[in-house]
C-alpha cells in the first residue's frame, strides 16, 4: 500500500556526456539543482567516484558546496563519501565547513566501498584497510567529532557541534546492520544494484534502535527513472544510459554517450542480462508510466524516501524527466 508521507530526492552523479566538459557538467549540476528545488525534491545528493571520465563528483565536498551556493532550500549532501578514503577528522572538517557555511541544509552519507577499481583506491589511501570493523569505527569517529564529546581527544574546526544528519548507505545487508544498530537513516543503493533491497529493508526496519539522531527507522530506496511525454521518446534516452552501464561491467568504463535507437533491442543476450538486471528498479516511460511504476516500487518497499535518479545525455531533456517524476510524486501523495 502507498506509504502517503513518502519524500522524494534526486541522486546526481554529475555526468559528462561525450563531446561535453567538466565545467559544463559542473554548471548543469548547479542548474539542475535549482530546477529541482523548484519542484519540490528534498534533496539533492552527490557521490564520490574516482577514476571515472564520465563522472565529474570526485571532489564531493567541493560539489556540494558549488551546488548549495546556487540554491537556497534544497537540502545538499553526499550520497556518498566513501569513507574509507579519508581521514575522519577530514571529514569532519568538510561537512563542518559546509554545515556552517549553508546552515540546516547539508547531508552526510557514508558508503565503505571505495568508488573505484583497486588501483584508484590504493592511489587514493596508498594502503588498503582490511579490518572489517574500520568503518564502524570511522563512522563513529566522525560522530564523536560533530557531538564534540572528548573522546578522540582533538577538536574539529570546524566540525566541533556541527548539525550535519549522517546516513549509512549500502547494496549489502551490512549497511542495514549498521544503519540500525547506529540509529542511522539508511540508503539502499537499488538504482544499480538491486538484489538484496528487500531483506537489507527488513533487517534495518527489524533491528533498528533509536538514537538522538533518529527515534525510528527512516529508510530511502534509488530508482531510475526516465520520462518523457511518451514510452517511445524516454525509451530513446534511457538508452544513454543503458550503453554507459554496459560499458561499466564489460570493463570499458566511457563518457555519458548520446542515445541510440533500439539500442537495448540490439545487445547480445549476456549483455542484455547485465542490464535489465542492473535496472530492475527503474520506470522508463511516459507520465503514466513513470507514476505506475514509482507506485509499484513504493508499494513494495514502504520506503520513507525515493532517491531518483538517472543520467540523461540531453541537459533540457534530464530536466524534463526529473519534472515529470516529481508531478508523478505530487500526484501519488495528493
Amino acid at each position: 500500500m502507498f506509504t502517503p508521507m513518502t519524500r522524494f530526492s534526486l541522486l546526481d552523479l554529475v555526468p559528462v556526456v561525450e563531446g561535453g566538459t567538466v565545467g559544463t557538467a559542473l554548471a548543469n549540476a548547479a542548474d539542475l539543482a535549482r530546477h529541482a528545488e523548484t519542484l519540490g525534491y528534498g534533496r539533492y545528493w552527490v557521490a564520490e567516484h574516482h577514476g571515472m571520465t564520465g563522472i565529474a563528483s570526485a571532489a564531493t565536498a567541493v560539489v556540494i558546496g558549488h551546488v548549495a551556493a546556487a540554491t537556497s532550500t534544497i537540502r545538499v549532501g553526499a550520497g556518498g563519501i566513501m569513507l574509507p578514503n579519508h581521514a575522519p577528522l577530514v571529514i569532519a572538517e568538510q561537512f563542518g565547513t559546509l554545515e556552517a557555511l549553508f546552515p540546516g541544509r547539508i547531508d552526510l552519507g557514508f558508503g565503505r566501498a571505495p568508488g573505484s577499481d583497486q588501483r584508484v583506491a590504493r592511489a587514493l589511501r596508498r594502503t588498503l584497510e582490511t579490518d572489517p570493523n574500520a568503518f564502524p569505527q570511522d563512522v563513529l569517529e566522525v560522530m564523536s567529532y560533530f557531538a564534540d564529546d572528548g573522546q578522540t581527544g582533538i577538536r574539529a574546526t570546524p566540525g566541533a557541534g556541527a548539525n550535519v544528519p549522517l546516513w549509512i548507505l549500502g547494496s549489502s545487508l551490512f549497511g542495514a546492520q549498521l544503519a540500525a544498530a547506529l540509529g542511522l537513516p539508511y540508503a539502499f543503493a537499488s538504482h544499480f544494484a538491486p538484489d538484496a533491497l528487500d531483506q537489507a529493508l527488513a533487517i534495518y526496519r527489524r533491528d533498528f534502535r533509536p538514537s538522538a539522531q533518529l527515534d525510528r527507522p527512516h529508510a530511502m530506496a534509488g530508482f531510475n527513472v526516465f520520462a518523457a511525454d511518451t514510452d517511445a521518446e524516454a525509451e530513446l534516452l534511457a538508452s544513454s544510459q543503458q550503453q554507459a552501464f554496459v560499458a561499466l561491467r564489460t570493463g570499458n568504463p566511457r563518457q555519458l554517450p548520446p542515445p541510440v535507437p533500439g539500442y537495448r533491442a540490439s545487445l547480445p543476450p549476456a549483455q542484455a542480462v547485465i542490464l535489465d538486471h542492473v535496472l530492475a528498479c527503474s520506470a522508463i516511460g511516459s507520465p503514466q508510466t513513470v507514476q505506475a511504476g514509482l507506485k509499484a516500487f513504493i508499494d513494495r518497499t514502504q520506503v520513507d524516501e525515493v532517491m531518483i535518479t538517472s543520467a540523461i545525455h540531453d541537459h533540457t531533456a534530464r530536466k524534463r524527466s526529473i519534472a515529470i517524476a516529481a508531478e508523478a510524486m505530487q500526484a501519488l501523495t495528493a
